[in-house]
């Protein structure tokens, strides 16, 4: 035994070290067979099955069906052959089919059984029976028949049945063919419409109906489900008073933008129709744009309605931010309507019902949180649009408010669709409340109004809510927290369809919230006036201080100058105390009020304060791009995470030039108010500087006309030192030598100059001499000689000249007069020079016309312009100014460059006249 039991003991721990020894060899195996498999197969789809596979959503892959099968309709499992029964079907991919006799080819509907058929077989190989019958394959306990029946079905007065549409039962007729015909069948004349049967002897304009669709993108189409159902909707609520048929009348209006036209019958044309001629039945719930059987659309067309629905009756209920009676929420509810018009539940518009833009649950339902301006954009693709909004839904929108019992109440609110038209024009998209039209119902995505031939085809066009905004308006002067009624404003926008997949459309949800700030405004204003009256007292004390202190009793321009810049940083405190005191004042009592009196103002109730804060910091010119942008806020300075709107390139053209010229006038202003007056004018050194110089000035800008500048030195010559020129300037400041004036007496030196023919035909014939001496000729003579000739050219102009002057030549003389004042405004003379020659008194010293220096206002446009065109083509302020400031200095370079070489190339040393 103790043998047997160590052979045993042995074998077993052979036995274990063999097995162990698999174990570490599978192992050692295991990662090469891993490696040796791949994890990808073919790419199959249940369209790329044959009819005799299906495909095995398991296996993802296509798999053989068995004998006598074939591939079901979905295409994701088999079914048995014609003439072929089911003996086995467990739910499973395997299914057993068995050939039926000869003697009963027929299948049962269900395809279990075999069963022989009166008149035929359908494709599928099931019974086929002639239209009107029914089929029957069992009796009335469910025994099979060995032998398939076709019933017809009763359409006598007595029963009035028709088979249904799957033609296995008999189902009473259509009330309006039993109405109509006192049959199941709508014969002429009667009219067969939407499944529907309706007299031809009525008044409705049945024949009259429109099922033309306008598209916003300027698209005419034939809507099918227009085409298919309006006349049948229209028909059923006017002559029956089918409710869901009026309900489906009234979204085809909404779909139709519940636009109206007197011109056509349209759907909203018939909607009118019927409401008109129901005048007679009673108004629901006691509002008179509300009939019996129809859904309230409209408010009336009346001039003037809007701003009495939106202004007259005030929500009886408090709104407040603390304390035991806190109303912060905004319970809107909606009663919403499927396309067909039936009615499909009351419920809340939390939860994003009305926000197409994705969100948390949390962010979408702050929208209704009372006092919180909300904001929400968003990108959509069409795919998307199209996938979760097969159908339109309708709401109308309501405000659940409890009065002071607690009663639950609902207020309706208004719509104003910006797409509505009244014959033909977009009156809500007028800035007169009294023209707008205000509705009720609306809905989100229309995919259907826009298929044309089939209704379970693509859309060609969709038409997508982009724009909702909803509005609230606090009563003026309340203190207890009470609004008007709110105002849904929407904007629709129709998109053609090319390619769903790449096409994405914008839209946008907002709540904003608005008062009456008039008072406010008043409040500042009186502020304003009071704390700028006290800044220029203060200003006053200060400057009679300064006085005081620099010991100056003389009131001259530096004490004006003081008392200004005194002012001017009084001025800046002054706004800067209201701008801060206004900004406490709405962070106080908004912030900490309880029951709701005040809210903020929206961004263009803003100006005024932006205003102030740029006063207050007038020496700073930034942020003015943003007033460039397409939208309606001025705000100077625009936060990081703030939306940016894109620019508009009209008012980015606008803002540059309104800077442009503000800062070039200023300069202007500046110069020629004061800098000119008190610190230096170079124009008038420059005609000092002749008269010091013994240099008198010939400008001739045309032919006959220029300008003289007399600079002879009333002491006779100009080359003397420093001494004898300083006692001259002293005799002349005393009136001891006679005045600089071309006529005696007088101080005129500057004249525009209007020269005749003949003195013009002499002085060319000088010129002439002198350019011939200057020209290539003096290539073949000496430098020395040039040079000679040059001088006698110049001394013989200059003599022609001073003689000129010196009134010589009797034959070429002059006269000196006033313009007129007609000939200063138009810039042009009446007067022509025949026998003399004409010098006009000229004291604006006009000749800097013809200078650099004389250009201001024409180099003022041109960089203006040259900004604003680089700015628009590259959108950039920065790169736009630096670009205008190089070209300025290159410019200003190459007129300095010419000028120079000019005046070295035709002055001389000790000459009378500059030409």
């Amino acid at each position: 035994m103790a043998t047997r039991s160590g052979v045993g003991v042995a074998m077993a721990a052979r036995s274990l070290l063999s097995a162990r020894a698999v174990i570490a060899f599978l192992l050692l195996l295991l990662p090469r067979v891993l490696q040796a498999q791949t994890f990808s197969f073919p790419f199959q789809q249940p369209e790329n099955c044959d009819n005799n596979q299906y495909f095995d959503i398991s296996a993802l892959s296509c798999v053989p069906c068995g004998a006598n099968q074939r591939q079901d309709a979905r295409g994701t499992s088999c079914v048995c052959l014609p003439g072929f029964q089911m003996i086995s079907n467990n739910g499973g991919p395997v299914i057993i089919c068995k050939k039926c006799p000869e003697n009963m080819k027929g299948v049962t509907e269900d395809g279990w059984d075999c069963i022989s058929c009166p008149s035929g077989l359908t494709a599928e190989g099931k019974c086929h029976c002639p239209t009107g019958h029914i089929l029957v394959e069992r009796d009335v306990n469910g025994t099979l028949l060995s032998q398939a029946t076709c019933e017809l079905c009763d359409g006598n007065e007595s029963s009035f049945t028709v088979a249904n549409a799957l033609q296995d039962r008999c189902i009473r007729c259509e009330p309006t063919f039993v109405n109509t015909s006192r049959s199941c069948a709508c014969s002429e004349p009667n009219i067969l419409t939407g499944g529907l049967c309706f007299s031809s002897t009525g008044s409705f304009p049945l024949r009259r109906i429109s099922t033309t669709r306008y598209g916003e993108i300027g698209m005419y189409l034939t809507s099918e489900w227009f085409a298919k159902y309006l006349q049948s909707s229209a028909a059923a609520c006017w002559v029956y008073a089918n409710l869901t048929s009026c309900q489906a009348l009234g979204n085809m209006c909404v779909m139709n933008m519940n636009s109206y036209n007197s011109a056509t019958f349209d759907a909203c044309r018939l909607f009118q129709f019927i409401f008109e001629n129901a005048a007679g039945l009673s108004a629901i719930h006691s509002i008179s744009f509300w009939r019996q059987n129809l859904p309230w659309l409209f408010y009336g067309d009346q001039l003037g309605l809007a701003p009495q629905v939106l202004s007259t009756t005030s929500l009886p209920t408090n709104f407040s931010f603390k304390g035991e009676n806190q109303n912060t929420k905004l319970k809107f509810v909606a009663a919403s309507y499927d396309i067909r018009g039936n009615f499909l539940k009351w419920q809340t518009l939390e939860g994003g019902v009305l926000q197409l833009c994705p969100d948390t649950e949390t962010r979408l339902n702050a929208a209704y949180s009372f006092g919180t301006t909300y904001q929400q954009n968003c990108e959509i693709p069409i795919s998307k649009i199209l996938t979760d909004f097969p159908t339109p839904i309708f709401y109308d929108v309501y405000l659940e408010y409890a009065d002071e019992n607690q009663h639950q109440y609902i207020l309706a609110v208004p719509v104003l669709n910006l797409n509505l038209q009244h014959n033909k024009m977009f009156v809500n998209q007028d800035s007169n409340p009294g023209k707008w039209l205000l509705t009720r119902r609306i809905f989100l995505v229309d995919a259907v109004s826009g298929r044309e031939n089939d209704l379970g085809s693509q859309p060609r066009v969709i038409r997508v809510a982009t724009q909702i905004s909803l509005s609230i308006r606090l009563v003026p002067n309340t203190i207890n927290g009470n609004i008007y009624p709110p105002l849904i404003t929407i904007a629709y926008s129709d998109i053609d369809i090319k390619d769903a997949n790449s096409q994405s459309v914008k839209v946008s949800f907002s709540v904003t919230y608005e008062m009456d700030h008039g008072e406010a405004h008043i409040q500042t204003d009186i502020a304003l006036g009071v704390l700028g009256g006290l800044a220029v007292l203060a200003s006053l004390l200060k400057t009679a201080g300064w006085k005081r202190r620099i010991g100056s009793p003389m009131i001259d321009l530096q004490t004006v100058m003081k008392f200004l810049v005194y002012y001017a940083g009084d001025l800046a405190n002054v706004f800067f105390i209201i701008t801060v005191g206004t900004g406490l004042y709405w962070l106080i009592f908004f912030k900490a009020q309880k029951s709701v009196s005040v809210l903020l103002p929206m961004p263009v109730q803003e100006e005024r304060f932006v205003t102030y804060v740029g006063c207050a910091f007038a020496l700073k010119v930034v942020g003015f791009k943003n007033l460039a942008l397409m939208d309606s806020s001025s705000s100077l300075s625009r936060s990081p995470p703030s939306y940016i709107a894109p620019y508009s390139r009209i008012l980015r053209y606008a803002v540059s030039a309104a800077l442009w010229l503000a800062i070039g006038i200023i300069q202007i202003v500046f110069f020629a108010v004061f800098y000119e007056r008190f610190i230096e004018d170079k124009i008038r050194q420059f005609v000092d500087l002749c008269s010091m110089s013994n240099i008198s000035v010939f400008l001739l800008s045309h032919k006959c006309f220029g300008y003289y500048i007399h600079g002879r030195s009333v002491h006779g010559h100009a080359d003397t030192n420093m001494e004898e020129m300083n006692m001259n300037l002293k005799r002349e400041a005393e009136n001891l030598c006679s005045q600089r004036g071309l006529v005696p007496n007088t101080d005129g030196q500057t004249f525009q100059i209007a020269i005749s023919n003949q003195m013009r035909q002499h002085y060319d014939k000088i010129h002439e001499t002198l350019i011939r001496k200057n020209g290539p000729a003096r290539l073949l003579s000496s430098s020395a000689s040039t040079l000679e000739q040059s001088i006698k050219a110049y001394h013989m102009m200059n003599k022609f000249l001073g003689s000129f002057i010196d009134h010589v030549h009797k034959e070429m003389d002059y006269f000196i007069k006033d313009k007129l004042l007609l000939e200063r405004i138009l810039g042009m003379e009446f007067m022509e020079p025949m026998e003399k020659s004409i010098f006009y008194n000229d004291e604006g010293y006009s000749f800097s016309s013809v200078l650099y220096y004389g250009n201001e206002a024409t180099l003022l446009i041109f960089d203006l312009l040259f900004f604003c065109v680089v700015d628009l083509a590259c959108q950039n302020f920065i790169l736009a100014a630096f670009l205008t400031y190089l070209q300025q200095e290159i410019f200003r370079y190459i007129c300095n460059t010419v000028g120079q070489k000019n005046l070295a190339s035709k002055t001389l040393v000790d000459q009378r006249f500059l030409i």
